[in-house]
């Protein structure tokens, strides 16, 4: 699958219909930004189930600034509208597909659990 360019007018119901959803937060004169890219749309090929969002962080600065986006290029994974993962910096194609086997094999039922548990801790 292609990857998805993201903006404010997309974002909300591309996470709420996508299992598990990846985004590039990115800029066309960031140099490293310009390495990832042909990695992370091989990726997107090898992964026709995953979405794979793009975020140009100067076209979309309300987006990078709600996730206080302030290093590109940053992946952020997301799975059933939780954030599993977010960190600067370009990652290999090893890498990736390894992030990529990491986020598929969460127990979700789980980390519900923990977030269940942990907003109930609090009150």
């Amino acid at each position: 699958m292609p990857t998805v360019e993201l903006t404010k007018d997309n974002f909300h119901e591309t996470v709420a219909g996508s299992d598990i959803l990846l985004i590039d937060f990115w800029a066309a004169w960031c140099g490293p930004c310009r390495m990832f890219g042909p990695v992370y749309d091989k990726a997107s090929e090898r992964h026709p189930d995953i979405v794979f969002g793009k975020i140009d962080t100067e076209a979309q600065p309300e987006l990078a600034g709600a996730f206080q986006i302030s290093s590109i290029p940053t992946l952020m994974a997301v799975r059933d509208r939780t954030v599993l993962y977010s960190q600067p910096g370009a990652l290999p194609p090893q890498a990736l597909e390894e992030l990529i086997a990491r986020i598929r094999a969460v127990d979700m039922d789980d980390v519900r659990r923990k977030t269940t548990a942990g907003s109930t801790e609090a009150h």
